[in-house]
């Protein structure tokens, strides 16, 4: 018989060390470090008999390698189809995470039922049963989507023969399991040896593969960080389970841009695509009502109209909050003080609320000069025009800063009935005609005058 061989992983970064320690010299997390059997058997490997036969890699010069683009699989889905980059790459793999019950599922199944190629799905969490149900609601009427329930990774391998799919999808990689590793499912040994074998095949056979990931209460993917350095796109499906609205993200995409962003509507029969997120983000009011600015952001290549709401008003237990929702809470504290500083506002002894409507979070710079006017807004009960809106940076000065693309920015507001946007008078704007007024400020002093 063969000797046991064992190995310790931190259960949190996925460091290996040769025994235990208290703390991991990489994340310095203490006590995350656990045994695993590591024992590998000779492994075999496996052939396709669909003319995708095993290559041999030759060594190339640049000159010889062929430049063209690769060839995408276009999805029934154009929200997935941009956060991918143009379509689905032959032989990537990409990686979807998010919160338990958020619709990761939900989301593949739909691709899957949707689109026009033999997809084999492999659940390790739910029977085909829960699966058909799922469907029913989607498009019951689909023939060339297959389910199975297996975790054994040479088993699927042996039905991926059988079946010969054009995309495999596996929900989840924490649940399956290999032969050549004798540690549970969802180890970090298991993890990294089932998502090579995945990723062998991948290239091999130029079939793409999705991966559905956990993740941990920290919102990483479960796992060893080197799991998102293997795989080739990392997406991440965000959103609050009490709210309609989810997003599609990619942090990491080796066929694309990493800055798009695909919006969501969940409905009982699915998830709709948005494909103007600005008249659902900014809320329909009759009344005015003080403390709410539109801003004109960027995601990736989509230009959006985001409402801001702030609320300003004596704090009551001595020590005034700064609360931020879907916004940087030091960035309000930064703009807070410019305002205190260099408009003279006395908000030191007020409670400070801002929050992004829909429940998305924006990154975006150019959101600073809506949040100041709902700030001041609010602080004198006010109320701004309803067809104001604003795209530009606010500076530690006071300064009013130009933002990239601000073309896009105006053409949007412009495209959804705003009369007026103010920009920064040092922005080089292109746009001749254009039906919107265009509202030039250098100072943030500028703004309180023009708006109150």
């Amino acid at each position: 018989m063969a000797k046991v061989k064992t190995t310790f992983f931190c259960q949190n970064c996925g460091s290996q060390y040769a025994k235990w320690q208290g703390q991991c010299n990489a994340c310095k997390e203490w006590n995350t470090i656990a045994e695993e059997i590591l024992q590998k058997s000779e492994k075999k490997d496996y052939k396709l008999d669909s003319g995708k036969s095993n290559r041999v890699a030759k060594p190339l010069t640049i000159n010889q390698i062929d430049s063209s683009k690769e060839t995408r699989i276009k999805l029934n889905d154009d929200e997935f189809n941009r956060v991918l980059g143009g379509g689905l790459v032959g032989g990537s793999i990409v990686l979807l995470g998010g919160e338990p019950g958020i619709g990761k599922s939900t989301l593949l199944l739909q691709m899957a039922l949707n689109v026009n190629q033999k997809v084999l799905y492999v659940s390790g969490e739910e029977s085909q049963k829960q699966i058909k149900m799922r469907a029913e609601r989607i498009n019951p009427d689909n023939q060339s989507c297959y389910i199975l329930t297996e975790t054994k990774t040479q088993n699927i391998f042996k039905q991926i023969q059988d079946v010969l799919p054009d995309i495999v999808i596996i929900d989840s990689i924490q649940t399956l399991h290999s032969d050549y590793i004798e540690s549970s499912a969802g180890s970090i040994s298991q993890i990294k040896e089932c998502t090579t074998e995945l990723i062998k095949f991948a290239k091999e056979t130029s079939i793409p593969v999705f991966l559905i990931g956990h993740i941990t209460k920290d919102g990483t993917i479960a796992g060893p960080k080197i799991l998102e350095h293997m795989v080739d796109t990392v997406l991440q499906f965000e959103g609050d389970r009490n709210h309609v609205f989810r997003i599609l993200r990619a942090h990491k995409n080796r066929f694309g841009s990493t800055n798009e962003l695909g919006i969501y509507e969940m409905q009982g029969s699915g998830l709709r695509e948005v494909t103007n997120p600005s008249e659902l983000l900014i809320s329909k009011k009759d009344e005015d009502l003080s403390g709410n600015a539109i801003a004109a952001t960027l995601e990736g290549l989509r230009p959006l109209m985001i409402e801001v709401q702030a609320l300003v008003s004596t704090a009551v237990y001595g020590t005034p909050q700064r609360s931020a929702t879907g916004f940087n809470a030091k960035r309000l504290n930064m703009l807070l003080a410019v305002l205190e500083k260099r408009a003279g506002f006395k908000l030191a002894a007020k409670d400070v609320f801002i929050n992004i409507t829909g429940g998305i979070t924006i990154d975006d710079p150019a959101i600073d000069l809506a949040v100041v006017a709902a700030i001041l807004s609010s602080n004198d009960d006010v109320s701004l025009p309803k067809d104001y809106c604003f795209a530009a940076e606010v500076g530690l000065s006071g300064e009013i800063r130009p933002v990239t693309r601000i073309d896009q920015r105006i053409s949007e507001a412009e495209k959804l009935g705003f009369s007026s946007i103010f920009v920064s008078k040092h922005n080089k704007i292109a746009l001749k005609d254009s039906n919107i007024k265009i509202k030039l400020v250098s100072k943030i002093e500028d703004i309180s005058s023009l708006l109150l």
